[in-house]
């Protein structure tokens, strides 16, 4: 199993709210920002600036995902490594359920 994101990129990630039931991450990632293969229990993610990142899981499959500032998505628990695609600096806001 891939590792934790704060422990894989605590460049992009940091912890800024946990307890007993969610753990909150914000990312920040810089236009070509990548990071190494990492898990994410159930997730919601909210876009603080818009961002475009592609996401690759470890069998080679990827997707591409855009959000406008405000924007929210829900993933299901995963593993992916991610790059930002967009020219700008990607941050965004994420709730992981426990």
């Amino acid at each position: 199993m891939a590792g934790d994101a704060i422990q894989v990129a605590p460049d992009n990630y940091k912890v800024i709210e946990e307890n007993d039931r969610v753990r909150i991450l914000e990312y920040r990632g810089g236009a070509g920002a990548t990071t190494e293969m990492h898990s994410h229990s159930d997730v919601v993610a909210v876009a603080v600036s818009d961002i475009k990142v592609k996401f690759t899981s470890p069998d080679g499959q990827s997707f591409e995902a855009e959000l406008s500032s405000g924007q929210a998505m829900f993933m299901p628990a995963h593993e992916h490594s991610t790059e930002n695609i967009g020219g700008t600096e990607g941050h965004v806001i994420l709730v992981e359920l426990k």
